[in-house]
């Protein structure tokens, strides 16, 4: 239990620390805060910790440099908080990670 409260400590840090106009991907997330593999357990920890945490969550993605949220208002109000913040998408659903991927531990 308590390896799994400091990853989870682990990634409310890193995403509060994502500057506005760059983004992480879920697995770089996992990978920093300790667990390769747990991609999915940052999905779970942004859907349910975004709102008390007031995390910027928009600013998470996919390996791939998509959106990957299914529901279509949540799409649009992610893709919209990120064009505003600067960033252009390459097609409807990605943009060029090479440009806009934050990489804190070249910051440090």
């Amino acid at each position: 239990m308590y390896i799994l409260h400091s990853f989870t400590e682990q990634v409310l840090k890193i995403i509060k620390k994502i500057p506005s106009g760059k983004v992480m991907t879920y697995g770089q997330i996992a990978r920093l805060a300790g667990s390769p593999k747990g991609a999915r357990q940052v999905v779970r920890i942004l859907h349910s910790m975004s709102r008390n945490h007031k995390l910027p969550w928009h600013r998470v993605i996919n390996s791939k440099g998509e959106i990957g949220i299914a529901d279509e208002e949540l799409f649009f109000i992610q893709k919209m908080s990120l064009e505003s913040e600067g960033i252009k998408f390459n097609t409807y659903r990605a943009l060029n990670l090479s440009v806009y991927q934050f990489h804190p531990e070249e910051n440090h």
